[in-house]
């Protein structure tokens, strides 16, 4: 196991080529048009699990510490952000839970102002030490929880996470229910053979921890690029086995996010499915990414990034102009989204970097 330092993408744009990247009233809008509003947060690229489908158990390489963005940097990058029109700041990993100062990155993002006020500070975790610092997060400001669960039998989770921490993330989500946070999301990641036979089993858990479940198609983000769509579970198989159990009815008014809903008998229960391979919903896409080495990406599948760590750690500038030059690379980062992912395209290849690197 070692951490290299790693600083890829492309540099801030020069003052002469920041024509392209001229302001928009709308805020952060790319040339499709869509308007952004999210911004994801990766805190670290470690992770206290081993999920066969995102890293190896070992022999992982991991980014030196020197190339982690500090909170200050983080903060900096989001106030300029939040001036841009982004409303959410989702903070993820990796496991964002490792990160030492995690309380006072949710505090010091949740004391900006955005253009309608406060921003929201969401956050997705695998649930380990999570009961033990929900309180300290929710005080400062924490407003939105993902907890990712894929199974509920400890000895699949503990194959699948080659970890056995499935009481962890049990108590992490009791504490998560007995909280004020709302909704409450699940995450599973729909698997052939690791959990196909649950995936009613897994909603019904939900349900009755008053939680919505949200199935994520397998995506070709793992670590050892084996991913094939000729074995993951779609969108319609998943549709199908919650279908012998009760009876689903679509929720309108989807909007930007990623996954569609659908009543579970009527209500008041709903069930998720974020389709991003069988059903992708590019063309709604509010979201860009930050990874915790400070490069920004405007779309998960991107092998394009640009370097913001060279900006925030450069020579020393006139004060408000380095914000400027922050704005500029927000700017152009959207300026340079593709129109879709184009997983189904002959030529699409597979990020270098393995989910736990770019942030969920």
């Amino acid at each position: 196991m070692t951490a290299v330092p790693v600083v890829i993408g492309r540099r801030a744009p020069a003052a002469e080529s920041r024509e392209r990247a001229a302001v928009d009233p709308r805020g952060l809008v790319d040339t499709h048009g869509r308007v952004h509003r999210d911004l994801r947060i990766s805190l670290t690229d470690r992770c206290s699990l081993r999920c066969t489908y995102c890293m190896p158990e070992q022999g992982n390489e991991w980014l030196a510490r020197t190339s982690i963005l500090s909170t200050d940097e983080i903060v900096e990058v989001a106030e300029v952000a939040a001036a841009l029109g982004i409303r959410t700041f989702r903070l993820t990993g990796g496991e964002p839970l490792l990160r030492p100062d995690i309380v006072d990155v949710v505090r010091r993002i949740s004391r900006i102002q955005g253009e309608d006020g406060p921003v929201e500070v969401a956050m997705t975790t695998n649930g380990i030490s999570l009961a033990q610092k929900l309180p300290a997060l929710i005080d400062a400001g924490l407003t939105r929880l993902n907890i990712s669960i894929d199974t509920i039998d400890r000895q699949r989770f503990a194959d699948l996470t080659r970890r056995d921490r499935l009481d962890d993330v049990f108590e992490g989500i009791a504490a998560a229910a007995a909280s004020e946070l709302r909704p409450l999301k699940l995450n599973a990641v729909a698997m052939r053979g690791v959990n196909d036979d649950q995936l009613a089993d897994l909603v019904a858990f939900a349900m009755g921890v008053g939680a919505q479940l949200r199935f994520i198609e397998q995506m070709p983000l793992d670590a050892g690029h084996t991913w094939d769509r000729a074995t993951m579970v779609t969108r319609e198989e998943i549709l199908e086995a919650l279908g012998e159990r009760w009876s689903l009815e679509p929720v309108p008014g989807r909007g930007g996010a990623p996954a569609e809903k659908w009543r579970i008998d009527g209500g008041p229960h709903e069930v998720g499915v974020i389709a991003s391979v069988t059903a992708p919903f590019c063309g709604a896409c509010d979201r860009l990414r930050l990874t915790a080495d400070g490069q920004l990406r405007n779309c998960l599948f991107s092998n394009d990034e640009y370097d913001l760590t060279t900006l925030l750690r450069g020579e020393a500038s006139v004060p408000g102009q380095r914000d400027d030059r922050i704005a500029d690379l927000l700017r152009s980062c959207i300026l340079g989204k593709l129109p879709g992912h184009a997983i189904d395209d002959p030529s699409f290849l597979q990020p270098a970097r393995g989910m736990n690197a770019i942030g969920g």
